[in-house]
C-alpha cells in the first residue's frame, strides 16, 4: 500500500513537472511572438504622386495694361487720349430774297408762273422744275407755291409773292380803279399784233387785245388758238 502511494507521488510530480515544463515552453513561444510581432515594422506605402504642375498662364499685352496706363512717379497720368468734341454743324445759310409773283396761267401744258428774281425785274415764266436765281419751283397750286433752296424748301401764298412794288401792277390797279368808278365801259385795248411775255424758248404769252388772226406768223412765231372751259384762249409757238 506505501509503495503505491509513494508510485503516486512520483507520478503526480512527473505530471506537474511536464506541466510546468509545457507551460514554460508555451511562455517563450508567446514571448517571442510577442517580441516578434512588436519589432516587425509595416511597410510604408510610398507617397502618392504629387499634382500635375499648373500651366504657365500666356503673357498677352491686356496683362501690362496697368503698367502701360498709370506711371508711379504721376499718378495723373493717364494713356487714354482725350478726343476734342465734334465741330458744331455750320448755321443754315440765310434765305436770300425770294423771287416775286406776277400772274399764274395754265394753258394746257402745266401751269406756268410769271416770276422776276427781284421788284421791277423782268419777269418770265417758270415751269415746275426749272429755277429762278437761287430758287428751284418745286410745286404750285391754286393758293400756294414751293420753293426749293438747297437742301430746304419754303412755301409761301401766292399773295404773299405777289410783285406790288409798281410795275405793270399799278397801271392794271389804276385801271380797275377808273373802270370800276366809271359806270361808262372802258374802250377796247387794241395792242400790237405780236408775241408778248416769252414763257418759254419756244413759247410766248398773248396781248390782251391782240388782233392777229389765228395763223399769224410774227418773228418767227406763230399764233395758235385753242378752245378751254372758259372759252378760247391763245398763245404764240415757235415756228419750226
Amino acid at each position: 500500500m506505501k509503495r503505491k502511494l509513494w508510485l503516486l507521488n512520483i507520478l503526480l510530480v512527473a505530471a506537474i513537472a511536464l506541466a510546468g515544463w509545457q507551460l514554460r515552453k508555451e511562455a517563450r513561444e508567446f514571448h517571442a511572438r510577442e517580441r516578434a510581432t512588436l519589432n516587425k515594422r509595416p511597410p510604408i506605402p510610398p507617397p502618392p504622386a504629387p499634382p500635375p504642375a499648373a500651366p504657365a498662364p500666356t503673357v498677352t499685352g491686356a496683362a501690362y495694361l496697368g503698367i502701360a496706363k498709370d506711371m508711379l512717379f504721376s499718378k495723373d497720368r493717364n494713356s487714354q487720349v482725350i478726343v476734342d468734341p465734334p465741330k458744331p454743324p455750320d448755321p443754315p445759310k440765310p434765305l436770300p430774297p425770294l423771287p416775286l409773283v406776277h400772274g399764274v396761267m395754265d394753258i394746257g401744258d402745266g401751269p406756268i408762273v410769271m416770276m422776276s428774281e427781284k421788284s421791277g425785274g423782268r419777269h418770265r415764266g417758270v415751269h415746275v422744275g426749272e429755277k429762278i436765281g437761287e430758287f428751284k419751283l418745286v410745286s404750285v397750286d391754286r393758293d400756294d407755291l414751293v420753293l426749293g433752296f438747297e437742301n430746304r424748301t419754303v412755301k409761301k401764298t401766292l399773295q404773299e409773292l405777289i410783285d406790288r412794288g409798281g410795275g405793270e401792277a399799278a397801271p392794271v390797279a389804276a385801271q380797275s380803279a377808273a373802270s370800276s368808278a366809271s359806270s361808262a365801259p372802258a374802250p377796247p385795248v387794241v395792242s400790237k399784233p405780236e408775241p408778248g411775255v416769252k414763257l418759254t424758248e419756244d413759247t410766248a404769252t398773248c396781248q390782251t387785245g391782240d388782233p392777229s388772226p389765228a395763223g399769224a406768223v410774227v418773228n418767227g412765231m406763230k399764233k395758235v388758238v385753242f378752245q378751254t372751259p372758259f372759252g378760247n384762249a391763245c398763245r404764240w409757238e415757235a415756228v419750226k
